[in-house]
């Protein structure tokens, strides 16, 4: 019977979710109104301002996005999606699988 597993590696901290960083880091510096931020990347005000309030998670296509506006790349945005989801899943999730023992092992 496979045995249940908590994974709590990595960061004691919770990483911070993409909307916190554009809502403190980015949009402060930008000094443009949040509707307009939306229309430039073309999404909704909504959508924006859920994922603003760490509603919503960075879909690939919001990363793309982000990270042509931004200039730092899709890949930053859902590094940190990930990484948020990641911290999240691996306190709360129940994992109920036994480890394999195979060659590949580290």
């Amino acid at each position: 019977m496979a045995t249940e597993q908590q994974v709590t590696k990595g960061p004691a901290f919770k990483p911070a979710h993409p909307g916190e960083i554009l809502r403190e880091d980015v949009l402060p510096d930008l000094d443009m109104p949040k509707a307009r931020f939306a229309q430039h990347l073309g999404i909704s005000r909504n959508t924006l301002y859920k994922l603003l309030n760490e509603e919503q998670p960075v879909t690939l296509d919001i990363a793309l996005r982000l990270g042509r506006a931004i200039g730092n790349g899709a890949r930053f945005w859902l590094a940190l999606q990930m990484q948020h989801d990641l911290w999240t899943a691996e306190r709360e999730a129940r994992v109920d699988v036994e480890p394999l023992n195979w060659k590949g092992a580290a």
